[in-house]
This record gives C-alpha cells, sequence and structure tokens, in this order.
C-alpha cells in the first residue's frame, strides 16, 4: 500500500511539474502571450462594454450619421444609420466569438471521434473514414461554406453548424496520425493485453496522449472559423442585418470608402487582431507542448 502510495504520488507530482513547465513555456512565447492577452480583452470587452456604452447597437439617430470616431459619445463613429460603431462592434464579437468557440467545439469532437476510431481500427475502417476525409477535403472550403449557407435560413446556428462541417477534416486527419504511433506503445500494448476494451484504450489511453495536438489544432480552428464568418457575412450569406456581425459590417461599410473608411477600418481590424491572436496563441501552444522546441 505504502509503494502504491508512493507511485501515486510521484505521479502527481511529475504531471504538477509538467504543468507547471508548459504554461512558463507558453507564456516565455511573446507572441503567443499577447495574443492570449488580446483575446481575453477583446472578450472581456464584448460581454461588458455594451452594458457600459450610452448606445445600444440598433439605436438609430439620423442627425449623426457618419460621424468621426471620438465624436461626442461615439468612440468609434456612427454608421450610415448613425448606429454607433463601438456598440454594433461589441455585439458583433459576442456573435463572431460565439460561432468561433462552438464551432471549434464541435469540429474537435467530431474530428477528435473520427480520428481516434480510424487510428485505432486501421483496416476497412480506418480507410473508409479516411476516404470520406478526403472527399470532404477536396472542395475548397468556402466554397462548400457557401453552397450550404445559400440553401439554408442565415441564422447564427445555422452558420455556425455549416461551418463546423468544413472544419473537422483537419482535426480528424491529425488526430488519425497520432493514436497510430500511439497505439503501438507500451501502455497500449499492455492496457489490451489486460484485458480493457476498445473503447476504454481509445478514450481512457490514447486520447489524453494525444491532447497536445488536439489542443493545438482545437485553437487554430477558432482562427478560421472566425475567418470563414466573417467571410461569408462580407459575401452576405452569413449573418443577417440588423443583426451585426464583423463581416457584415464590412460587407456595409464597403460603399463608403471613401468618405467614411473608418466604418472598414474598425471591423477589418478587429477581425486581424482576434483572427492573428488565436494563430499565435496555437503556435505557442505547439511549441510549449513540444518537448523538442527551442522554448526553455
Amino acid at each position: 500500500m505504502t509503494t502504491m502510495t508512493a507511485a501515486g504520488d510521484a505521479a502527481h507530482t511529475r504531471h504538477h511539474w509538467w504543468q507547471h513547465r508548459t504554461l512558463s513555456r507558453f507564456l516565455r512565447h511573446r507572441l503567443a502571450a499577447t495574443g492570449l492577452a488580446i483575446i481575453l480583452m477583446l472578450t472581456l470587452a464584448c460581454l461588458l462594454g455594451p452594458h457600459l456604452l450610452p448606445y445600444d447597437e440598433l439605436t438609430v439617430d439620423l442627425r449623426a450619421r457618419f460621424s468621426p470616431p471620438l465624436t461626442q459619445d461615439h468612440y468609434l463613429g456612427t454608421d450610415p444609420l448613425g448606429r454607433d460603431i463601438a456598440a454594433r462592434l461589441l455585439m458583433a464579437g459576442r456573435i463572431s466569438l460565439l460561432v468561433g468557440f462552438s464551432v471549434m467545439l464541435i469540429s474537435t469532437v467530431f474530428g477528435t471521434l473520427i480520428g481516434v476510431v480510424a487510428g485505432y481500427f486501421r483496416g476497412w475502417v480506418g480507410s473508409v473514414l479516411m476516404r470520406i476525409v478526403d472527399a470532404f477535403l477536396a472542395f475548397p472550403s468556402i466554397f462548400l461554406v457557401l453552397v450550404l449557407s445559400a440553401f439554408v435560413e442565415p441564422s447564427p446556428f445555422m452558420i455556425t453548424v455549416i461551418i463546423a462541417l468544413t472544419c473537422w477534416m483537419e482535426i480528424a486527419r491529425i488526430v488519425e496520425a497520432e493514436i497510430l504511433s500511439l497505439r503501438e506503445r507500451d501502455f497500449t500494448i499492455a492496457a489490451r493485453l489486460s484485458g480493457a476494451s476498445a473503447r476504454w484504450i481509445m478514450f481512457r489511453e490514447l486520447v489524453p496522449n494525444a491532447m497536445g495536438p488536439i489542443i493545438v489544432a482545437a485553437t487554430l480552428t477558432i482562427a478560421n472559423a472566425i475567418l470563414l464568418e466573417a467571410y461569408i457575412s462580407f459575401l452576405g450569406y452569413g449573418i443577417q442585418p440588423p443583426l451585426p456581425s464583423w463581416g457584415n459590417m464590412l460587407n456595409s461599410a464597403q460603399q463608403y470608402l471613401a468618405d467614411a473608411p473608418w466604418l472598414a477600418i474598425v471591423p477589418g481590424i478587429t477581425i486581424t487582431l482576434a483572427v492573428s491572436s488565436f494563430n499565435f496563441i496555437g503556435d505557442g501552444l505547439r511549441d510549449a507542448l513540444d518537448s523538442r522546441s527551442n522554448l526553455p
């Protein structure tokens, strides 16, 4: 009993040390730490900002049309209907970030499930699943999203589902490759010889050991989802006005670029910051979780 307790304490200590080392390595990645700070501030602003502003995103004031930034209480200016850009930007951020995180969750769960099953069973099961993945990958994601969005009501929920349908394949590929490597490791063979079921081995042994690549892929999926949502909303197939999103704010601004450039600059900069920050976080996580990286 004493030996088992000591072994358990040693394992817990090693796990705690690994977590602390991973966090330290991540925070030493300057771009990743900066990206995390930007995402936290952006998320906090989108959650609390609309309650602190004097106007909401739907308030129309025709007397204040095309007000430039820092005009009275319109900190980022107003649009052609006199609606406050800051209020619309933050409410649009709620929708865009919600779509991004929801797509990440759906894609990660589905892609991980497909990848684990294909990698563990291999044979005809793995071949069929991977050929399905290849079939989806054969279509450019943006065209697939546009085709699907043209046939459904463009609500935030449906846009999330459509984008998720085009983002799970990369995760499935990554997970399948990782599981193919892990299934031949000693701990997997030992679990198989001890009589553990395939489900136990897949989800209690293999998936926890593949969490590093899965986390990195999930983080990068958020950036891709935000960009896709903005793209299809810009083209008029995504979130529809008066509900704001960063993409349809850009769509509404394109005809006023010469007279009111802030209408496009503000959501454009926000999209760039959000997507770049998530990409930086993904790069930092990849380096922090990879023991072969050059980070100390």
